[in-house]
């Protein structure tokens, strides 16, 4: 991969990082838990209770988003970054700009079902 994609690559990844930090900062705000004597009714204490645990989902994926593109970012200088792990094929670089977490092709991420 020449170095001005990495270049372009690497501001993309710290980009989506801080997106990422600034989304799990609001979900763990969300996802606090409902206290029980917060003098709310029986179905509104159910929506709260529901959407805690949508903002918690959320909040696990969003952790997992930021260890995924933090793993990409230290890997991003090996000479094996942008290679498919399967097939060991060039990734494309649209697709590394979309998802710079990925270390499968397309072919190979269908074959897997991914």
């Amino acid at each position: 991969m020449e170095t001005k994609h990495k270049a372009e690559l690497r501001e993309m990844i710290e980009e989506k990082l801080q997106a990422v930090k600034k989304d799990i900062a609001a979900y763990r705000r969300l996802a606090k838990p409902v206290a029980p004597d917060n003098a709310i009714g029986r179905l509104t204490r159910m929506e709260a209770i529901n959407s805690k645990g949508i903002n918690e989902a959320a909040l696990n994926k969003a952790l997992l988003s930021l260890d995924q593109l933090e793993r990409a970012l230290t890997k991003i200088d090996h000479p094996d970054f942008g290679r498919c792990r399967e097939c060991e094929e060039r990734i494309p670089l649209a697709r590394l700009m979309i998802l710079p977490e990925t270390d499968l092709c397309v072919q190979c991420a269908e074959a897997l079902g991914r």
